[in-house]
């Protein structure tokens, strides 16, 4: 067994917009390797695997699973191979963010169609883009475990869980094992339709997934709106924490405008992710130089 264990995530309480959360700091798992992608990669961290030398995987030129996954190589010793089918000229002459982050771990980054685990032998370890596969279970059954104590510990019965998602992995298993409990999320990328087909994909059960909110107007993943600049200025003045700014804007409005959710003691999983802002945020500043 591969000897490298992450300390549990810290939990806290914040006040936001007059009501109170939990807060389960997932984006303090570890320096380096953090956040749902390092729940999600886990399994690879802690197992033998002694004919892998190289990690594949595709995406965005900007994705946190990339990032992730050049930690996950550097710590294993393992090479690391990324695909993209477009990288912008901005950012191949100013690297930044995950791209830059990734880059600095030894990645090897392909600008050409994606590839399938068909493309490469044993020797490589093929990752479904943004962690969607089974070995994902692994680490989100002990972030449940560590939500499960916590839970005990503050004699709370019942728990509402909400966080964003993107293929929804995390929330689907985090459902299954914590059954007693309602696991709340809505789509960041793609409609509901294409967040509960992400789901089917893992698990058939339907009684497993989680249940899905999501505003009246609908949401265009990478876009920059004003609303999710807003309230992601208001969540730093209001409690001292920097999220991610692709997901969790989202994510907090949209457990803002279901106040049903409120009706019991609710816990906010921070994700990680805010590597990302290094990109995001001055494109915010210069399109919305008015709300600062």
């Amino acid at each position: 067994m591969y000897q490298q264990k992450l300390i549990a995530s810290p939990l806290q309480t914040i006040t936001f917009e007059g009501h109170s959360f939990y807060l389960k700091r997932d984006d303090l798992l570890h320096p380096d390797f953090s956040g749902n992608k390092a729940r999600k990669f886990y399994y690879f961290l802690t197992h033998d695997f002694p004919n892998i030398k190289k990690i594949v995987s595709y995406g965005s030129a900007q994705s946190n699973a990339m990032y992730s996954l050049s930690e996950l190589a550097k710590m294993r010793g393992w090479e690391f191979e990324y695909y993209v089918d477009h990288i912008a000229e901005y950012l191949k002459e100013n690297p930044h963010g995950n791209y830059k982050a990734a880059l600095a771990n030894g990645m090897v980054i392909k600008e050409q169609n994606i590839v399938s685990k068909e493309d490469f032998d044993s020797s490589v370890l093929f990752i479904e883009e943004g962690g969607r596969q089974k070995e994902a279970e692994y680490g989100i059954c002990i972030l449940a475990e560590e939500i499960m104590e916590w839970q005990k510990e503050k004699g709370i019965e019942k728990l509402n869980i909400f966080l964003p998602s993107g293929t929804g992995t995390t929330a689907l298993f985090l459902q299954k094992h914590l059954s007693s409990n309602i696991i709340y999320t809505t789509p960041c990328v793609g409609d509901s339709e294409y967040l509960k087909s992400q789901f089917l994909e893992l698990e058939a059960n339907e009684q497993y997934h989680p249940t899905i909110l999501t505003l009246e107007k609908k949401h265009h993943f990478g876009k920059l709106y004003k609303d999710n600049y807003k309230i992601w200025l208001k969540l730093q003045q209001q409690t001292g924490v920097e999220f991610d700014l692709l997901y969790d804007p989202l994510g907090w409005r949209v457990l803002l405008a279901h106040p049903e959710v409120l009706s019991a003691p609710i816990l906010y999983i921070h994700q990680g992710g805010v590597l990302g802002n290094e990109s995001m945020l001055p494109r915010y500043e210069r399109k919305y130089k008015d709300i600062l």
